[in-house]
């Protein structure tokens, strides 16, 4: 049985309130975006302040660099990138062929938890666009 096609404004609807469950799912997790593989926001759900320009940019470019570095070090398709900072981390995988979900933490999150979330998500998102 073939699904029904969204409409723009119910994919919407779908990806904000899917951005929002997955920052709710923890207080560890700050900000959830999905992003274009372009670098372009989809949506997001973040603080006041961030640069949403900066973070779908950044995202694009890491999760390229990311992809080619996994195939020419034969480690095989990519599944995560990671980048931890003092504050933090930074966790970006791919939501479908054509988005990024990028996900701001603190540095106390479970990583275990936030990446089973973050998988679900993505796959949610995925399946969306």
């Amino acid at each position: 049985m073939n699904a029904i096609p969204l409409s723009q404004s119910q994919r919407a609807v779908q990806i904000r309130q899917t951005l929002e469950d997955l920052k709710n799912s923890s207080a560890d997790i700050e900000a959830a975006a999905l992003i274009s593989i372009d670098g372009l926001m989809i949506d997001a759900v973040m603080p006041h302040g961030m640069d949403e320009d900066r973070i779908g940019a950044m995202s694009a470019a890491l999760l390229s660099l990311g992809e080619r570095t996994a195939r020419e070090l034969g480690r095989g398709r990519l599944e995560r990138v990671l980048v931890q900072g003092e504050h933090g981390y930074v966790i970006m995988t791919a939501a479908g062929e054509e988005a990024v979900l990028t996900i701001l933490t603190r540095a106390e999150v479970k990583l275990g938890l936030a990446f089973l979330d973050i998988k679900r998500a993505a796959q949610v998102l995925g399946r969306t666009l």
